[in-house]
């Protein structure tokens, strides 16, 4: 394979007869320069004085005055001219980021030498265009008519009425915004481009020949620079392409290069672009996921990696797998360059920015003063958080614990540094100080362990730090000289955005070892053997069209670029990197991910359709088969009994108790109490702005508590129907009773503190006093009766028999209410969910199954035992217990009294729980003694419906 490179390097040699002392070679990019010179310097055997490599964009720059502008000063100076031509009150928050669609079309619209002053005209001269202006070609005026067509109708909607009015003024705006920047010595690119060539006399130029490799496109600043240098016979050209899609008119992968070559003869004869027309190994693969070209990979490379390094590429045409693609490299690469930058939004110096400002804009409430718990959590947690403050992990251990969704700047302060990331910064000045203070602390650490860690990622993360740093100060200059005020928000989503488009350069020798590159990059190189990777529809060419305010048919009648040139481009760069490879390999994905199909790029199909020779089609297949889990079983061995024996014997454990949880976690799931209750395991604490059900059921039971306290708190332990009556006309101080629960359970703040509330937490509030409500009204018609006490903790002692003898133990937990009316004390538990269970018998509450009623197995172990404590104290008064499902409550005839039945029978209300005590107590006995039976294991549940909210799903894999 002869490279189109070196045939460039040996024909430039002869011609110029190895000098190349007044000799510039000008390439679309800079990567192409490095291969050349290596290609040139095997054309002699003695020294040789090296050609000046440039880029066209240096051409310009060298040529020009004028410096190219910060691109967020362009658009604030952009700004200025907009409010004084304009009037309008528009904030530069709300016209920043339009501001850069703008600047983008001045800059089309200069690069492509429009007649801005036609172009920007009012749009009644701009409509006569089509008559008047003989500039126009036949397909451009055709444009220009279809515009108007479909913009004039009957009705001016408001949307043509500001489109009108707008673009009435973009003339001047236009013109006295290119004033503002000349006075300045700035200009955005297009404009530097326009003026270098209005002014430029080739004469002036510092080189004799200017050598041209590789174009393709050109805009018509570029064509114009290329014609002057052209007759001043101070130019030659060469051209990659190649005669397969040059013949085949109108092939858009030839279209830009039938132009060059009719307009700049190439220097390379045409025997020379006749590669495609012989046979090559081409390989299609479809491949289900991304990944799964990924983890194909390394046997492509294993498979396929050529002796010289260099003659083989790995190209991306999705640039973001590019961290997957450098871990699943194989170890039988001596060396590689990768071309493409690293993206600065995969570093760690990225998110750690990106922490900082959002806990310093939408974390920070500056009204109360306090963070909000997910900012803060996420600075905490980060590893460079965690580099600078040896205390960090334990604050974020403490605040979570603690439930503190709101916490104050002073509880954050626990050492120097969290000092300053945790004071709160008034200004976006502060936020700069308070960023470049903080990565420079992280870039010193870095510093201090670069002798022990210098492995790629290390390097690459130091450099990723650099660059933060300097962006940052970028954004600290342009905010203390006044060009750049905007709010907090804003200055955060304009810090983002430049940081997400920043990439760290790779350090290497590009002449040497496999190459990873994106299609960019891939401009006049070629390769002996060549895969890329994700060649889809939407990947390549890349979907979408980048925002104009100019519209299509505007762009097409003055000779701007549009989506065609786009698609015509990359169609281009994917037939030139295949036309000299030897050994090509296409992989599509077909997985179907939002805007990207599931597709083979439209290139790869008509190549398929083009080509005369045979083309391989493969498929990746995942070798993975679903695997059964085994069935855990947890045996009973004496240290496990030991265990249990520690954690549940009060002569061990004077404070332990068997609560109703406990009880019906076991007989739900036995593996699950396993977990729970002897392994001690347990979900990690979270704190979260949603409110779950558990949560949202403790709101209730407090506000509910200080009710019934204050209802009381006279001395007389009686509940009047006038006193419930008078609450309930009392909005406020119910809500008041809700939102102290609130601040108590949730957002963990001080009562003379304002809680400030999400809708979804609004709307969880609202329920809450509805319930409230709904159980007084439930009680109005209970009253009047006596409340005995609430959250009421109650606890027996027991004896357990098990094969070692007796196990002392307690059974236990806390009752939501106790009250008293005639002979009857209730017990009352609370439920803000499910669904009133009729339990056939006692019986049927110890038999695992979906149908078993946890709820009334809860009420009945509190109901036996105070009846036994009634007894021991020779009170005979009836103990009922009674579930009130306070969402169920509203219905006058609702009651709490449980009631037991078989289906299809008549149902008979539990209101005397002595008739049924001895009978639960065995079978809680049979119970007792089963969960401290050393021979009988720990095992997984049958009824897998338990399975679907269990927090040890993952580690049973059931």
């Amino acid at each position: 394979m002869e490279t189109f490179l070196k045939q460039v390097a040996h024909d430039l040699y002869e011609k110029l007869n190895g000098d190349f002392t007044k000799v510039a070679i000008v390439f679309p990019n800079k990567r192409a320069g490095l291969f050349f010179n290596e290609y040139l310097a095997q054309e002699s055997q003695r020294p040789l004085w090296s050609p000046a490599y440039i880029s066209i964009s240096e051409l310009f720059r060298r040529s020009s005055s004028l410096q190219t502008g910060d691109p967020i000063k362009l658009v604030c100076d952009l700004y200025k001219i907009f409010i004084q031509i304009t009037g309008s009150k528009e904030s530069l928050d709300e016209f920043y980021f339009w501001g850069e669609m703008l600047i983008s079309d001045f800059d089309d619209a200069d690069k492509n030498l429009a007649d801005t002053d036609a172009l920007f005209s009012n749009l009644k001269d701009l409509n006569e265009l089509t008559d008047n202006y003989d500039f126009l070609e036949e397909g451009q005026k055709e444009a220009l008519s279809q515009f108007f067509h479909n913009f004039s109708s009957d009705r001016m909607t408001e949307l043509k009425q500001r489109f009108t009015s707008l673009w009435n003024v973009l003339g001047d705006i236009y013109t006295q915004y290119k004033t503002l920047l000349e006075s300045q010595g700035i200009a955005y690119e297009g404009m530097l481009y326009r003026k270098v060539i209005d002014t430029m006399d080739v004469a002036d130029l510092p080189y004799d020949k200017y050598v041209f490799v590789g174009f393709n496109v050109l805009n018509k600043v570029e064509h114009k620079l290329f014609s002057r240098l052209n007759d001043a016979g101070k130019a030659l050209f060469y051209w990659d392409y190649d005669q397969f899609y040059l013949e085949k008119n109108p092939h858009e992968a030839g279209e830009f290069i039938r132009r060059n070559l009719k307009d700049f003869p190439s220097e390379l004869p045409l025997s020379a672009f006749h590669n495609l027309n012989r046979p090559k190994e081409v390989t299609f693969i479809e491949s289900p996921t991304e990944n799964g070209q990924i983890r194909y990979l390394p046997q492509w490379i294993r498979e396929n990696l050529t002796a010289e390094e260099k003659e083989t590429a790995v190209v991306l045409c999705n640039e973001a797998m590019l961290q997957p693609v450098l871990h699943s490299l194989p170890e039988n690469i001596r060396h590689i360059n990768i071309t493409m930058g690293f993206p600065l939004s995969q570093t760690p110096a990225y998110s750690f920015v990106n922490a900082l400002t959002e806990l310093h804009t939408t974390g920070y409430n500056p009204n109360n003063g306090r963070f909000q718990f997910n900012e803060v959590i996420s600075v905490l947690k980060h590893p460079y958080t965690r580099q600078l403050s040896a205390i960090a992990e334990t604050l974020e251990k403490t605040l979570t614990e603690g439930n503190r969704f709101y916490p104050l700047p002073s509880e954050l302060q626990q050492d120097e540094v969290l000092g300053k990331i945790f004071k709160p910064c008034q200004s976006n000045l502060e936020l700069c100080g308070l960023l470049s203070e903080v990565i420079k602390q992280v870039a010193f650490i870095y510093r201090k362990q670069s002798a022990s860690a210098d492995d790629a990622f290390n390097q690459l993360y130091r450099e990723s730090l650099f660059k933060t740093y300097t962006l940052v100060n970028r954004f600290r200059t342009l905010t203390e000289s006044g060009e750049l005020n905007v709010r907090q928000d804003t200055f955060k989503r304009l810090l983002t955005r430049v940081m997400s488009a920043a990439s760290i350069p790779f350090h290497g020798e590009p002449a040497i070892g496999l190459q990873v590159m994106g299609v960019l990059e891939t401009r006049n190189l070629d390769f002996r053997h060549l895969v890329m990777l994700s060649v889809n529809e939407g990947q390549l060419p890349k979907t979408g069209g980048d925002s104009s305010f100019i519209p299509y048919n505007l762009r097409k009648a003055f000779g701007m670029t549009t989506i065609d040139h786009k698609i015509a481009v990359y169609a281009y760069y994917f037939y030139r990197l295949l036309q000299r490879a030897e050994r090509v390999t296409l992989l599509y994905n077909t997985a179907t991910d939002g805007i990207n199909r599931g597709e083979m790029s439209r290139f790869m199909l008509q190549f398929l359709i083009e080509w005369e020779y045979p083309i391989v089609k493969k498929q990746l297949e995942a070798e993975q088969s679903p695997q059964g889990s085994a069935p855990i079983i947890v045996e009973k061995t004496p240290e496990i009994m030991k265990r249990m024996q520690s954690r549940f014997d009060i002569r061990v454990n004077s404070k332990t108790y068997l609560s109703p949880s406990a009880l019906n976690c076991y007989m739900d799931c036995p593996l699950k109490f396993y977990y729970q209750y002897v392994a001690s395991l347990s979900t990690p604490d979270e704190v979260s702005a949603e409110i779950d059900s558990a949560k949202f059921g403790s709101i209730f039971h407090d506000a509910a508590e200080h009710i019934y306290k204050d209802l009381t708190s006279h001395g007389s332990k009686t509940i009047s129907r006038e006193a419930i009556e008078a609450l309930l006309k009392d909005d406020v101080r119910l809500r008041n009773y809700v939102d102290s629960g609130f601040k108590r359970l949730f957002f963990n703040i001080p009562e003379d503190e304002r809680a400030l509330y999400n809708g979804i937490q609004l709307i969880n509030f609202e329920v809450i006093v509805r319930y409230i409500r709904q159980l007084l009204q439930n009680d109005l018609r209970y009253a009047p009766f006596t409340f005995v006490a609430s959250e009421v903790p109650v606890r027996e002692q027991i004896e357990i028999r098990t094969p070692k003898g007796m196990l002392k133990s307690c059974i236990g937990g806390t009752i939501d209410r106790m009250d008293s009316k005639d002979n009857t004390l209730r017990i009352v538990d609370y439920k803000t969910g499910g669904d009133a269970d009729i339990p056939a018998n006692i019986e049927s509450l110890f038999i695992s199954g979906k149908k078993r009623s946890n709820y009334v197995f809860q009420t009945f172990l509190y109901a036996s035992i105070v009846c036994r404590k009634l007894r021991e104290k020779g009170d005979n008064r009836q103990v009922a217990p009674s579930l009130l499902y306070i969402h169920r409550a509203a219905s006058d005839s609702y009651s709490p009294v449980i009631q037991m039945g078989d289906p299809r029978k008549p149902k008979e209300p539990v209101e005397d729980f002595s008739r049924y005590e001895e009978e639960f107590r065995s079978q809680l006995s049979t119970l007792l003694e089963t969960i401290f039976h050393p021979d009988i294991a720990f095992t997984q549940t049958e009824t897998e419906e338990k399975c679907t909210y269990c927090d040890f799903k993952t580690l049973c894999k059931k």
